[in-house]
């Protein structure tokens, strides 16, 4: 089990309504995948071998959160391919969803230039989040 990430937020979120901007919310999910990805893969995961890149995102915005907020991001993973996956994020405040997400990732050889199967540990450990 992994703690969900708490999102600390900055003034510079706030949009001219008090709320947080629409656009930060997709910065938000790339924090908790980097928290995830680091407690599932370990921080000497080799990025350029075997990285990934975001290829979707999904946004349901449901109530605002607010500057003095104390967000909590929860993942976990709704499909695993052979090359792509699809993470789902929930951003609760206290114990009320406030938004919800999603992401479709594709496994990517930084070093080759192309998409490559998932590899094996990180299909593992994905396996583990599936709902």
């Amino acid at each position: 089990m992994i703690d969900p990430f708490k999102v600390q937020i900055r003034f510079a979120d706030i949009d001219v309504m008090g709320h947080v901007n629409n656009a930060v919310y997709l910065s938000y999910f790339e924090m908790a995948r980097v928290h995830y990805f680091k407690q599932i893969l370990g921080e000497n995961w080799d990025w350029q071998k075997d990285g990934i890149l975001l290829v979707r995102n999904e946004v349901d915005y449901l109530v605002p959160i607010f500057l003095h907020d104390t967000p909590e991001i929860k993942i976990n993973v709704e499909h695993i391919g052979s090359k792509s996956f699809t993470l789902n994020y929930e951003i609760n405040v206290g114990n009320k969803l406030a938004t919800k997400g999603k992401s479709i990732m594709v496994c990517f050889n930084n070093l080759e230039q192309r998409t490559q199967e998932i590899p094996k540990k990180m299909k593992l450990k994905l396996s583990e989040f599936l709902t």
